[in-house]
């Protein structure tokens, strides 16, 4: 048996046994950015209900309470312009996905009645990944 990497590995393909190989650098750089938004909207008064919730279609980044409405959070991270900005990654398509993501979750819970909105939370990397900019977009959308 090969131990795991103590920074995380994804199970590789091997003959005989388990191999680790090392984990994709955009995967890590997503987790940083969700790791800085968490963080972010803690010291802004968010409750953190759950992260990287995943349902049949998809994945839900992070679900917060803030003055008891739920909110879903999209965690958008980027280290260039190259793409655009993080919050024009949320394209009016991705935006009917997050809201179908959170009526199953609303169902799936019994909340179907709740105050609800979505954010989106706008994190820019620096040359060595750090955080360089942190912005939280309060009712990006309006789909409720």
């Amino acid at each position: 048996m090969t131990a795991r990497p103590a920074g995380g590995g994804v199970p590789g393909p091997s003959a005989g046994g388990a191999r680790w190989r090392a984990p994709d650098p955009r995967h890590l750089r997503a987790r940083r950015g969700e790791d800085a938004a968490a963080a972010a909207l803690r010291e802004r008064g968010y409750r953190i209900v759950a992260r990287n919730v995943r349902l049949r279609r998809g994945e839900l980044d992070i679900i917060a309470e803030d003055h008891g409405t739920l909110v879903f959070v999209e965690v958008k991270t980027r280290r260039s312009r190259a793409y655009g900005t993080p919050a024009e990654a949320v394209t009016p398509a991705k935006r009917r996905a997050l809201a179908t993501l959170a009526l199953a979750y609303l169902g799936r819970r019994g909340l179907c009645g709740r105050a609800c909105r979505f954010d989106v939370v706008e994190v820019w990397l620096d040359a060595a990944d750090r955080v360089a900019r942190l912005e939280v977009l309060r009712d990006a959308f309006g789909a409720w």
